[in-house]
């Protein structure tokens, strides 16, 4: 036994030796997971060092757009309440003050439900939007402290906002979710560069432009609880007519906002927009943080049968002492035991009590529906106009020749990188490649390798290298990518019939038709913990591209010093997660000579949005996919339009449930009319087959055998 054990790990340490040129590979963890690991770690370093940023100029119209702010409010014609207001039935009656049901227009088909409490037989001392927690009602802050501002003489509007149960998200016809009303609406807007934040505050803002126009030069405060202190802070840092602002159950330092209920996730939060940031915008005018309880929010609704899809995210009490320290980097005023102290800074003296109040809320759910119901179909209808908005964005560049065009594709490819992928502004590590043989195949031998990215990060795939190669040859390289939850191996010689189905060998068999194969192993693995990678790095400016795209370009750079690589022809091809790469990476990656992307491409705005098709990922889980504001600029179409002119092709099986032939077909026309346009139609081409979700290869062999002239 000795001597086979022996002879056993002489042939292991045989297998291994490393590439020429190359460190040897000794690793024996999984490196896959220490890739995930590693972005994670990156992240983490940049969470905990993020700070607060100093105002810079255009932060209030930058802050607009990151929460939604896009689209202009309903104006009011009228100052009067009747007219302006729609004031509904009296639903009770104080000593002091009236309670109205009221609604007001904010956006064209969107409307504001609430409460109106208005002073009886006087002017308000002060006019204030009181915005309850998404799980409390108006009616009951108007039982409560918002009654108290209505007795203490102010006029108090109380807007609805969208709650965190699951009732309505989903479509029955096709599958409902968990996913709390305020991400199922989140999902949606934040795609076309809109968000539930922005709406809420929208409702805030038209509240605002009401009192202005009846009550002029009467002061306006808002007062926020919970998800309404959020509206509230948000609402004040972008609208200068909010001279006064408590935030009660929600100030902090947002470094953990990755845990949180991802309809809170705002792009680039933590790079100029935190709490504090926002307290900056707001000073001088008076900003209030009382330290009340936080809304106790374990997470989303619990799955059920047909129930599923929802992000992880809860929100737990912050420590008195951190929200103390915060506060104290403001100019805002800090008080630690709510009641009376905020009462009195806000009024300016001491409030009254609330009259005791018997509200009716048998309206309740009605009400929360119909605010449901308008959001979602205003967020489709700007995902249809989304196509025309995303036409007037590419107008500029210019198509009068192939040069001009060139020409106008930096600014495009820099606003994909920074707003879409992220970009990582830190110079790479040494390119210190450590190697080890793992495959010897009768037509090629195989590599592992491990290839410093940044500090923490690291790029791994496996390389195939033809046997039949020549002294002083150089060859092609295909980088051929697997999709969700895949590793090289399955490309190369995959154990199980699974992965024998969907990738077919495919990286095998290129290096058996001879050209050099790179698989890399991209880090859409391990479920949750990659996916929980895009939500530490969104409020940094990341997505999973951030790193994706470095990795790439710092395994190409490897590859250009190998003696047998012809650095001129650098294929992509990849499959479904593979695909989505092959949408992103090679925009910004020039060195990718031909492109394939196989079973992904797509109608992708529409497939991220959908309502009404079973295929949307608006009923699954994949929340990371998730880029925004990019319906509005860069669909498939567009980011095809930024690799050209390089050969580009897509790989379609007619049965592949992600999506349908038409839609494929129908944003393919652009990509093969933008090619007409400049006479090069020759240089993209579509390949359906009569198949599910997988690699066929056959006209895309050809293709690349076309493109990268090899025999």
């Amino acid at each position: 036994m000795k001597i086979f054990a022996a002879l056993y790990m002489a042939v292991l340490a045989a297998m291994a030796q490393p590439m020429p040129g190359t460190a040897p590979l000794s690793q024996t963890t999984d490196i896959a997971s220490d890739l995930v690991s590693g972005i994670d770690t990156f992240l983490m370093r940049e969470l905990e060092s993020a700070g607060a940023a100093p105002v810079a100029p255009g932060s209030r119209e930058r802050l607009r757009r990151l929460i939604g702010l896009k689209d202009a409010r309903v104006p009011f014609d009228s100052p009067t309440l009747q007219t302006t207001l729609n004031t509904a039935s009296l639903l009770a009656k104080a000593s002091t003050f009236e309670v109205h049901r009221v609604s007001w227009p904010v956006l064209d088909g969107v409307t504001a439900e609430g409460l109106l409490l208005k002073p009886i037989g006087r002017m308000p001392k002060k006019n204030v939007v009181a915005i309850p927690d998404a799980d409390q009602t108006p009616e009951s802050i108007a039982a409560s402290w918002a009654g108290r501002l209505a007795a203490s003489g102010c006029q108090v509007l109380i807007p609805t906002l969208i709650d965190r149960k699951d009732t309505w998200s989903g479509n029955p016809r096709i599958k409902m979710t968990n996913q709390p009303h305020r991400e199922f609406i989140y999902r949606m807007a934040y795609q076309v560069g809109r968000h539930i934040i922005g709406y809420e505050v929208q409702k805030v803002l038209a509240a605002v432009d009401w009192f202005a126009k009846s009550a002029p030069g009467t002061s306006i405060g808002v007062w926020g609880y919970g998800e309404g202190g959020l509206i509230a802070l948000h609402s004040a840092a972008v609208d200068e007519r909010i001279l006064s602002t408590v935030v009660s159950g929600y100030f902090g330092s947002r470094t953990a906002m990755w845990q949180e209920p991802i309809y809170r996730n705002i792009w680039t939060q933590l790079r100029g927009f935190r709490d504090v940031d926002l307290a900056a915008l707001i000073a001088p005018r008076q900003l209030i943080v009382e330290a009340s309880p936080f809304p106790r929010i374990s997470g989303p609704p619990a799955e059920q049968a047909g129930r599923r899809g929802a992000a992880p995210g809860f929100i737990q009490q912050e420590p008195l002492a951190a929200v103390r320290a915060e506060v104290a980097r403001t100019k805002a005023t800090f008080i630690a035991n709510p009641g009376e102290e905020t009462f009195k800074a806000f009024l300016g003296g001491p409030a009254r009590s609330a009259p005791i109040l018997s509200l009716n809320e048998s309206g309740a759910d009605a009400r929360m529906q119909a605010q449901f119901r308008q959001l979602v179909e205003y967020t489709q209808a700007a995902v249809r106009r989304s196509e025309f908005v995303r036409k007037d964005f590419w107008a500029k560049a210019s198509k009068t020749s192939l040069e001009s065009w060139e020409a106008s594709m930096p600014s495009y490819r820099k606003q994909f990188e920074e707003e879409i992928t992220g970009i990582i502004r830190e110079p790479f590590s040494a390119l210190d490649v450590k190697t080890r043989r793992i495959y010897d195949m009768p037509a090629f031998t195989g590599y592992e390798a491990v290839i410093p990215v940044f500090k923490e990060v690291i790029a791994y795939g496996v390389l195939l290298v033809p046997k039949d190669l020549k002294p002083g040859e150089r060859r092609p390289v295909v980088v051929a990518q697997h999709g969700l939850e895949g590793r090289p191996q399955d490309l190369i010689d995959p154990k199980d019939a699974k992965m024998m189905l969907t990738y077919q060998r495919y990286a095998a068999r290129l290096a058996e038709r001879g050209f050099i194969v790179f698989v890399p192993q991209n880090p859409y693995i391990f479920g949750e913990r990659f996916r929980v990678l895009s939500r530490k790095g969104n409020p940094l400016g990341r997505t999973l591209f951030a790193f994706i795209t470095p990795q790439h370009q710092r395994s190409i750079d490897w590859l250009e010093t190998l003696p047998f690589v012809d650095k001129n022809r650098i294929a992509f091809y990849g499959l479904s997660y593979g695909g989505k790469t092959a949408m992103r990476v090679p925009v910004l990656e020039p060195r990718y000579k031909a492109i394939i992307c196989s079973g992904d491409f797509n109608e992708w705005i529409s497939k991220i949005t959908s309502v009404d098709q079973p295929f949307s990922y608006m009923f699954t889980h994949e929340y990371e996919i998730l880029e925004f504001d990019s319906g509005d600029t860069f669909n498939h179409a567009e980011s095809a339009y930024m690799i050209f002119p390089r050969p580009f092709m897509v790989e379609r099986g007619h049965y592949d449930g992600v999506g349908i032939d038409e839609w494929i077909s129908s944003e393919y026309a652009k990509v093969r009319r933008h090619y007409a346009d400049f006479s090069l139609p020759n240089l993209t081409e579509i390949e359906y087959f009569k198949g599910p979700h997988q690699i066929f290869g056959n006209e895309t062999f050809q293709f690349l055998h076309r493109h990268l002239k090899w025999p």
